[in-house]
This record gives C-alpha cells, sequence and structure tokens, in this order.
C-alpha cells in the first residue's frame, strides 16, 4: 500500500498510473490533486533543505491551487495508494495522518478526519478497493475492511468490517458480503 517515491523515474510511473486510473484525462482536477500529492512525497526525499527548497516551494503553490480552487485537500503526509481515484472535485479534506489504501474511490464533500480534539493524530484508514460515497464523513481512527463501501451521507465512527456496506447516521452495516444482511451499528 505504500508508495515510495524517491526518484523522478518512479514519480513518473506512478503519475502515469494515477493518469489512468482517472480515464486519462489530466485535466480532472482529481487527477491534478493526487500528482501534486505525489511530487509533495517525492520532494521529500530530497535530502539537502536547500535543494528541497525550489521543489516545496513549487509544492506549496500547487496544494494550494488543489485546496483552494478545486476544493481538495490532500496533504502529502497522507499515505496514499495506487490508482486512487479522486472521482469529483469540491469540499474533499483529507487528515494529515489518513492510510489510503489501492484502488480506492473517493467522491465529493467527503471527510477523512477528526473525530475528537484531544485526539488529534487519530486518522481513518481504508484498505484496498474502498468506495466512498458523496458527502461521507469518516472521523477518528476507524479501520475500513477492504473491499468496503460507505454509502453517501454516512457518518463512519466504528470500524466498517471488509466487504461491508455502511450506511447512515450514524452509520450501520446493512450488508456483509453477498447476500447476508445486517443491521448492526459501524
Amino acid at each position: 500500500m505504500t508508495v515510495g517515491i524517491t526518484t523522478l523515474r518512479a514519480l513518473r510511473i506512478i503519475i502515469a498510473e494515477d493518469l489512468r486510473a482517472h480515464d486519462r484525462d489530466w485535466t480532472r482536477p482529481g487527477f491534478r490533486a493526487v500528482a501534486v500529492h505525489r511530487f509533495g512525497v517525492w520532494r521529500m526525499s530530497i535530502r539537502s533543505k536547500w535543494l528541497r527548497a525550489i521543489p516545496s516551494l513549487v509544492y506549496r503553490a500547487a496544494f494550494r491551487h488543489c485546496r483552494n480552487v478545486y476544493g481538495i485537500e490532500l496533504p502529502y503526509s497522507v499515505v496514499l495508494g495506487r490508482r486512487v481515484v479522486v472521482e469529483h472535485q469540491g469540499g474533499i479534506v483529507v487528515h494529515g495522518n489518513s492510510v489510503i489504501g489501492d484502488d480506492c474511490i473517493i467522491r465529493q464533500n467527503c471527510t477523512l478526519g477528526l473525530r475528537d480534539l484531544s485526539r488529534l493524530h487519530e486518522a481513518p484508514v481504508l484498505g484496498n478497493g474502498v468506495n466512498v460515497g458523496a458527502g461521507a464523513a469518516l472521523l477518528g481512527a476507524v479501520r475500513i475492511g477492504d473491499g468496503a463501501a460507505i454509502g453517501a451521507n454516512a457518518v463512519v465512527l466504528t470500524d466498517v468490517p471488509p466487504g461491508a456496506l455502511a450506511v447512515g447516521v450514524p452509520a450501520r452495516i446493512v450488508t456483509r458480503g453477498p447476500g447476508l444482511v445486517a443491521t448492526t451499528k459501524a
């Protein structure tokens, strides 16, 4: 899940993969935000502060553009898997300590953030293939299992098992795997 980007070649390869995941459309704001994130991760591999200064200025300007113009806040400190798709722009806030697995989809107005101001470092962890619906809020140190889906406008305050569907406020599990129905709180 962790994508190490320490060379310009690795940066080029991972951005090309991200472009394919975003339907080869370099104009999509989601692709641009992911590319800026990747650049931010790469620039931290430059050991010399002096050599890192210019790339850092470029990163900060690009990050602010994505945040202020596209409404996508995806800091370089997020552990971002491969082929993550930011499907739509607007209102997307991701906590800097979040972990997002491979092949995840995040839609507009989603928050991966804090639940309690006394726990500033606790952030959501998404497994591989997680599908986050529009307007969903995943708050605190919740773990979302591989292949889980979070319904639109759901507020997730507890862990969601792999393959489950979580919906509602607060979110509850409505399915677990194919054909099994449950109604427990998530």
